[in-house]
């Protein structure tokens, strides 16, 4: 019997086994020696290599370790190669950062093959502390034959993937109201949006909305965003609800809103007479004097066609504000959806959303044009109390989205994106996820089972310069439109060979058009990096 000493050092005899296993190279014989059984198929998601292992990474990588060693032991020849993610938002933000490079137009000026040049320098920076970290924990996995999504063979398998999609019907161009970072000039994801809140305080302020059948009368609305009243163009009160018409005890004017929210304006009952009683329903199609010149030409004297009418949906709440919420369909999802069922725009139809990618007012918002939106909040409500349209001024503390990269405060804003029908998948999926077994079980039938059912079509597209480009060639009209899905597809059409498919590469590449529509051009936007993610198998 050996004693064993009080003073054992273990992490000097994890190194001593990982000596072993590197003079047997141990990780390759085991493969070597399985080669000829079943195949168990393994993918491991492909992290960034700008920024080190953090906690989740390492946790993810011990089971992914448990997992596959446990499949060898089990009979099975067990392929585990790393893959790195070299697109995306992190690389683009440390450049930008780097070269002080403020948005896209500076982008541009600098040339997009210069930018990517830049790009590519730093997409590795980290990847021998990645290898050291993992080999480290004991994790065996093929560093040697990697896969990186900047490769052309793996951006190749990208639009193959993309074109199966476009090819089955499944891919469309529309709008989305996404959260949008306008110190990164792009739109994120909702998981992305969801990772930075901070409590913040902001405007809170009523306006008032007088009716064009009775201007003495107005509807009055809440807003802690007073920069996208400009942009109104409709507002939404809920159907089964009782709303009261009030007389202001104090100024003698008239206001409709919801009987439960009186307390958003009135302190006490004595403040108030109530002079009548109506269901929401009774107000929807009503029109009233908009806030701001901006869009009125958009305004009908049909009741039931135009902007600036009473609309109805059930979203709204009896929680806060007061039972009438303004709808400015350029920067709410709930608006947009709403606006869009009513017709005050169609679908496929420009949105009115007058903020650049900035973040700064367009030249419809003539009063502010080139403000940065959350600088010109004061500057509106100056506005609307001098025009007779601020009711009540406040301000609210609360929880408020910040981009993670630049920490700066998120935008939801209208922006024209590719999208990937998955809604009509749902159905399909949830079947699929009763075949899966699961660990913990709840997962199946909880967390991931109500993430399906609520999967909302994806939007891909990202307005960014370092990743796959989207294999789009459009006639100037968007009418005409060809899917690429290969190297060698592209050449047969452009008449051009490449190596490479970045935006470099290709966005100088033409079609000719089949339909006498001139030339078709590629469009300008880049896959989510998390789209490249996902094609891996491919």
């Amino acid at each position: 019997v050996t004693p064993v000493s009080d003073h054992h050092d273990f992490p000097k005899e994890e190194e001593k086994i990982q000596d072993l296993w590197k003079k047997l190279d141990a990780f390759q014989t085991s493969l070597k020696q399985s080669k000829d059984r079943p195949r168990y198929t393994f993918y491991d998601g492909p992290p960034f290599a700008t920024g080190l292992p953090h906690y989740g990474h390492i946790l993810a990588g011990t089971i992914k370790d448990i997992v596959t060693r446990y499949a060898h032991q089990s009979g099975f020849h067990v392929e585990r190669r790393f893959g790195w993610d070299c697109h995306g938002l992190p690389v683009e933000y440390e450049i930008d950062k780097t070269l002080g490079l403020k948005g896209p137009e500076d982008v541009i000026k600098m040339g997009v093959a210069s930018y990517n040049a830049e790009c590519r320098k730093i997409v590795m920076r980290y990847s021998q502390q990645w290898e050291e970290i993992i080999t480290r924990m004991g994790r065996w996995i093929d560093f040697r034959n990697d896969y990186k999504t900047m490769y052309p063979w793996f951006m190749e398998s990208v639009w193959w993937v993309f074109k199966q999609m476009y090819d089955k019907g499944l891919v469309y161009r529309g709008y989305k109201v996404m959260p949008f970072s306008t110190a990164c000039h792009t739109p994120l994801s909702n998981f992305e949006a969801g990772q930075n809140y901070k409590e913040v305080s902001d405007p809170a302020i009523i306006v008032n909305f007088p009716l064009d059948d009775d201007p003495t009368v107005s509807l009055i609305a809440w807003t802690t965003t007073p920069w996208t009243l400009p942009s109104n163009l409709a507002l939404c009160v809920h159907p089964d609800f009782n709303y009261v018409k009030v007389k202001d005890n104090a100024t003698d004017k008239m206001y409709i809103m919801l009987e439960d929210r009186l307390v958003s304006l009135f302190k006490t009952p004595e403040e108030y007479t109530v002079l009548d009683n109506m269901n929401g329903r009774s107000l929807e199609g009503k029109k009233y004097k908009p806030l701001f010149p901006y869009f009125e030409h958009l305004k009908s004297h049909d009741p039931n066609t135009g902007a600036f009418r009473v609309l109805c949906d059930t979203y709204v709440t009896s929680e806060s504000g007061t039972g009438v919420v303004h709808q400015a369909p350029g920067f709410g999802e709930d608006d947009f959806r709403v606006c869009t069922g009513y017709g005050i725009f169609k679908k496929g139809d420009n949105v009115v959303c007058p903020v650049d990618a900035s973040g700064c007012f367009t030249p419809e918002v003539t009063d502010f044009e080139g403000q940065y939106v959350k600088d010109a909040d004061k500057g509106i409500v100056k506005l609307l109390k001098a025009n007779g349209r601020l009711v009540h001024q406040g301000t609210i503390k609360h929880s408020y989205p910040f981009c993670w990269r630049s920490e700066t405060p998120l935008v939801y804003k209208a922006v024209p994106s590719w999208f990937v029908k998955v809604e009509v998948l749902v159905e399909n999926l949830m079947e699929n996820n009763k075949k899966c077994y699961w660990v913990p079980e709840f997962v199946k039938e909880k967390r991931f089972h109500n993430w399906l059912k609520d999967a909302r079509d994806w939007a891909i597209s990202r307005n960014r310069f370092w990743g796959t480009p989207i294999p789009l060639w459009v006639s100037d009209d968007f009418e005409e439109v060809v899917c690429v899905g290969s190297i060698d597809e592209l050449e047969q059409l452009s008449g051009t060979k490449v190596t490479d498919l970045h935006r470099e590469s290709v966005d100088n590449l033409t079609i000719p058009s089949l339909r006498g529509k001139g030339v078709l051009r590629r469009v300008l936007e880049v896959f989510d990096c998390w789209f490249e993610s996902g094609s891996m198998p491919y």
